[in-house]
């Protein structure tokens, strides 16, 4: 009940420390003067119709002599009148102009013929005067105004191009603190110095100790940077400035030096607080050269200004710089000398029990079924983000709610966790029973591969339903978090990558171009064993490429061997891969029978769990290891 006391308090609060928003004048107000000024235009510029028979003034005098006029009102050189008779007003009634000369028979006329003789003031009263000359004027004044403002508003106007974009949310709005963040125990013990300084820098200055100014969070993207930062600014009790690396290049030369100054301008005057700038990299690149994307004078000068204001901070001015990035390789060399951003934190992929804690944290609030174990769940997700989490249970959420489910059970989730790691079921793809069949060894030749070695990854599930891009999948979850690979494991994981095409070339003597992606990732990892990890006998131990995220063009950098030396690599790579398939071939050949046969099932129920898998696949052990004394005997 606090929090989302705190919350609604921060909401009252929000017009007072947030932005300003302009003024948001209503629809209807804009069609009221659009329809003022059109019926002024109308009223005053347009000629004045009356209505009624126009009548030249000699038929006007006929008519009187004759009897026939039975009233007549002046408006000036304006006449109305009425003739006699019975019929309606409105057919009576006629319309002239007198001439400009004075007529005195006119006026003996109507007394002669006893015609009622009205009259009209010219005169136009102080309102009128106002209506006519003021209003029209007003009116068209506040439109070029509101026009005027509107284009300032969207522009942002030449004078304020300069100004800092930067979101600032005061100690009111930042409600996000570590109880947020789920797992990180590590970064969050690292950023308590941080928010020590920000709430008691006199502990510091009083051994003359400095806190790093810069702290620079680096990892994969999705796995909450931006919440860690967010969290320590909740937790200090600061203002925070939150603003991406882009937003402050611009077609103008000289913006983003101007929109550095005014950024860290406002983050002193409401010191104590934290600056955070999330994608780093797009303005502290390298500088000089030749750089990943051309070179650009604008980044370097708005790069500049931000090392010389960071320079300039004083260890009493109470501001820490934090920054995310996940290409820490691209930044340049003087952000991360001491003095500047030389306090990084990994912020890696969460393991098995941190994801179990995040995925607490996003079903709080979903009515979970009892068949779910997030402890599970965590275990059947390595490798993905807390942003993936998020989106999992969000997923499976959706699903339930499509089921028409009053709970998340754990179907949903097994739904969500398909759909996020292999792609929505395509229905409409209609495969005949010749592709099936080849599609059903395929992933057949990957579950019987994996199954029947050592250090692999256990098999969690078959599918020969296309998702995504593929055709089929056959899904592998490791049951320990795995930190550190032997060539064993990497090898007999290129042999399961194998196991498709050895099995399309055991069964049909043919193969197909179903394992494209599958010899994509095996060349993958075997040029790697080659050429990051010494794993040949022929190389030895030495690498000769750079780490992995590490930027490497041929255009930067000149090739670090010879041309002999790089075809060894390639032939040492092929060499590795031919030994793999061959291994996998190997296995499917003595054990084809268990193949065919999980095959046949796979395309009777078209998935396979990882328990109907043992239990297929153990039946095929007995027989072939009952096979084997019989042979042995005769």
């Amino acid at each position: 009940m606090t929090n989302q006391n705190n919350k609604k308090q921060s909401k009252k609060k929000q017009s007072k420390f947030g932005p300003k928003q302009g003024l948001n004048i209503p629809p209807i107000l804009h069609w009221a003067l659009i329809i003022l000024l059109a019926y002024l235009a109308f009223q005053f510029f347009m000629p004045n119709q009356q209505a009624g028979t126009d009548i030249s003034y000699t038929q006007l005098k006929q008519a009187i002599q004759e009897g026939r006029v039975e009233q007549v009102t002046f408006n000036g050189d304006q006449v109305t009148g009425l003739y006699t008779g019975d019929e309606p007003e409105n057919e009576r009634r006629f319309h002239t102009v007198i001439p400009p000369y004075r007529d005195e028979s006119l006026n003996t006329l109507l007394e002669q013929n006893n015609v009622t003789v009205k009259a009209k003031s010219t005169r136009t009263s102080t309102w009128d005067t106002l209506l006519v000359t003021v209003l029209p004027f007003l009116l068209i004044l506040g439109l070029f105004v509101y026009l005027g403002y509107r284009a300032r508003r969207q522009a942002g106007g030449l004078m304020s191009i300069g100004k800092s974009k930067a979101k600032m949310f005061s100690k009111e709005q930042s409600q996000t603190t570590f109880d947020d963040v789920a797992g990180y125990e590590e970064q969050k013990q690292a950023l308590q110095e941080t928010i020590r300084f920000l709430q008691r820098p006199e502990e510091f200055q009083r051994l003359s100790a400095k806190v790093p100014k810069g702290v620079l969070l680096i990892g994969p993207p999705g796995t909450g940077k931006t919440l860690v930062a967010r969290a320590v600014a909740g937790e200090a009790d600061v203002p925070f400035f939150h603003l991406s690396g882009s937003d402050f290049m611009e077609m103008l030369v000289g913006v983003g030096a101007s929109r550095v100054r005014d950024l860290f301008s406002k983050a002193k005057k409401n010191s104590p607080s934290i600056v955070f700038l999330d994608e780093l990299d797009s303005i502290g690149q390298r500088r000089g050269g030749v750089r990943v994307g051309g070179g650009h004078d604008e980044r370097e000068q708005t790069l500049n200004q931000l090392l010389s204001e960071m320079d300039g901070f004083e260890p009493t001015e109470g501001v820490i710089v934090m920054a995310a990035t996940n290409r820490p390789d691209v930044l340049d060399e003087a952000l991360l000398r001491p003095g500047r951003f030389d306090r990084r934190i990994q912020m890696d992929l969460p393991n098995m029990n941190e994801r179990h804690a995040i995925l607490k944290v996003h079903t709080k609030k979903v009515p979970l079924d009892d068949d779910v174990n997030l402890e599970n769940l965590a275990k059947s997700t390595p490798g993905q983000s807390g942003a993936d989490l998020e989106n999992l249970a969000n997923e499976a959420a959706i699903t339930a709610v499509k089921d028409e489910a009053d709970v998340v059970n754990k179907r949903h989730f097994q739904i969500a966790r398909d759909k996020i790691m292999m792609g929505m079921k395509r229905t409409s793809l209609i495969l005949s029973e010749d592709e099936k069949e080849r599609i059903a060894i395929h992933e057949s030749g990957h579950a019987l591969v994996a199954e029947l070695q050592d250090e692999t990854d256990p098999v969690e599930k078959v599918t020969i339903i296309p998702r995504g891009k593929s055709l089929g999948a056959t899904q592998q979850l490791p049951e320990d978090e795995r930190h550190n690979y032997s060539q064993t494991y990497l090898e007999q994981r290129i042999a399961v990558m194998m196991g498709g095409r050895a099995a399309e070339k055991l069964v049909f003597d043919e193969i197909t171009t179903g394992a494209e992606n599958d010899l994509v990732q095996a060349t993958k990892i075997a040029r790697k064993m080659v050429s990051n990890w010494g794993m040949s006998e022929k190389i030895g131990n030495i690498a000769f490429r750079q780490q992995d995220g590490e930027v490497r063009q041929r255009w930067i950098q000149s090739e670090q061997y010879s041309q002999h030396l790089a075809e060894l690599i390639d032939d040492e790579a092929r060499k590795i891969l031919e030994r793999c398939f061959e291994k996998a071939y190997n296995i499917l050949t003595e054990y084809r029978d268990g193949l065919e046969n999980l095959a046949h099932q796979l395309l009777e129920k078209e998935v396979i769990q990882s328990d109907e898998l043992r239990e297929i696949l153990q039946g095929e052990l007995v027989e072939e290891q009952s096979k084997t004394p019989q042979a042995a005997e005769n």
